[in-house]
């Protein structure tokens, strides 16, 4: 199939259609793009002349068809010359617009240079006076007063509400600052040995 891109093509469908036009692509189902489609029905007429066909054409342009409905494809003419696609677009008429890269209305920066809008805050709007000179990250702040992770010099945390009582701590464990105490009711799997100075 691939031999037959842009060349133009006449396929009989189910329905007994007929479709000529130029292919541009396919897919593993033989589902085709055509441009410049255009479709020839036959349909037999009515009335005095009984038995008799006639054909009618339809244009259609660019059109999809499912693979499932074509019966039969033929090559119908070879893919149109260069100089025939370059006449064509000869005949078209050049617009009044000038072709230009897209952008938001900011001029393109020199190379090197970062573009206009972030380029840093702008005189007298916000940021840094000029004055100050450039700020420099190549090392940490110096520390507000006491090691790392300490609280700041002055601070002072705060006081628990009114009637607040602080909570009991688990079994076995005293206040801080305290040994622990063995939990209420504990017996020592063998007696304490007597203290005191030895006699």
């Amino acid at each position: 199939m691939i031999e037959q891109l842009n060349h133009r093509l006449r396929l009989t469908l189910a329905d007994s259609r007929v479709m000529v036009g130029q292919m541009l692509a396919f897919d593993k189902h033989m589902n085709l793009v055509l441009a410049d489609c255009e479709e020839f029905r036959t349909v037999k007429t009515k009335g005095e002349a009984k038995g008799k066909a006639k054909q009618i054409k339809r244009t259609l342009g660019l059109v999809i068809l499912r693979g499932e409905s074509i019966v039969s494809l033929s090559v119908d003419a070879p893919p149109p010359t260069s100089a025939a696609s370059r006449q064509a677009k000869a005949a078209l008429a050049a617009g009044p617009g000038v072709g230009r890269p897209a952008g938001r209305g900011i001029p393109m920066a020199p190379p090197g240079m970062p573009p206009p809008g972030l380029a840093g805050p702008v005189r007298g709007m916000g940021g840094a006076a000029i004055a100050a000179g450039p700020v420099s990250f190549a090392r940490p702040p110096p520390p507000m007063g006491g090691p790392p992770g300490a609280p700041p010099h002055g601070f002072r945390p705060p006081m628990p509400p009114p009637g607040f009582r602080p909570p009991m701590p688990p079994p076995g464990m005293g206040p801080p600052g305290f040994p622990p105490q063995p939990p209420a009711g504990f017996q020592p799997p063998y007696p304490r040995p007597p203290q005191g100075p030895p006699s």
